[in-house]
C-alpha cells in the first residue's frame, strides 16, 4: 500500500521503540481494512482518513501501555461510590475535550501527561524547537480549561 511507509514514518516519530511502532502500524491497517466500506470520500481525503486512524492507534497505545500501581486493599474497596462516579464523569469530560482539540495539541497533552514524556522529548519527536512546544502546550492547556469549565456549567 502506497501509505504504509509515511504512515509507519509517522507511528515511529510518536514511538521510539521500533517493535512497539511496527505492531501499532500494523493494527492501523488492520482497522483500515476493516473500515474500508465505511469511509466516506465527502468527508475527507483517503490520507487524512487513514492519518486520523493512527493519529488514535498511537493515542490507544499510550493508553494501553501507561504504568499501574496496585492499590492498596483499604483504598481499593471504598465504601462510597460516589467519588467513583465523579472520576468517571470527570475522565469522560477530560476526553470529550481532548477531541475539541487540535491533533498537534492532543497529541502533547497524551504525550505529556498520559506517557509521561518531557516536553523536550516531544519537541524533539515532533521536530518542533523547545519554546515553540512550550507555548503549543500552554494553548492546549488553555483550551481545556475554557472547556472543561464550559462543560461543568
Amino acid at each position: 500500500m502506497e501509505y504504509s511507509d509515511k504512515v509507519l514514518r509517522y507511528v515511529r516519530s510518536k514511538i521510539s521503540d521500533p517493535q512497539d511502532a511496527e505492531d501499532v502500524c500494523s493494527a492501523v491497517f488492520l482497522k483500515v481494512q476493516k473500515g474500508l466500506s465505511l469511509y466516506d470520500h465527502a468527508k475527507s481525503s483517503f490520507s487524512t482518513w487513514i492519518y486520523s486512524i493512527a493519529r488514535n492507534a498511537v493515542i490507544d497505545f499510550y493508553r494501553r501501555s501507561r504504568e499501574t500501581a496496585p492499590l492498596d486493599e483499604e483504598i481499593a474497596c471504598t465504601e462510597n461510590g460516589f467519588e467513583d462516579i465523579c472520576n468517571d464523569e470527570m475522565l469522560d469530560l477530560l476526553a470529550s475535550a481532548l477531541e475539541s482539540l487540535s491533533p498537534r495539541e492532543s497529541d502533547v497533552i497524551v504525550l505529556h501527561y498520559y506517557s509521561g514524556k518531557s516536553l523536550k522529548e516531544i519537541a524533539a519527536s515532533m521536530q518542533m524547537s523547545y519554546s515553540n512546544m512550550k507555548l503549543l502546550h500552554q494553548k492546549a492547556l488553555s483550551k481545556l480549561k475554557k472547556l472543561l469549565q464550559f462543560k461543568e456549567e
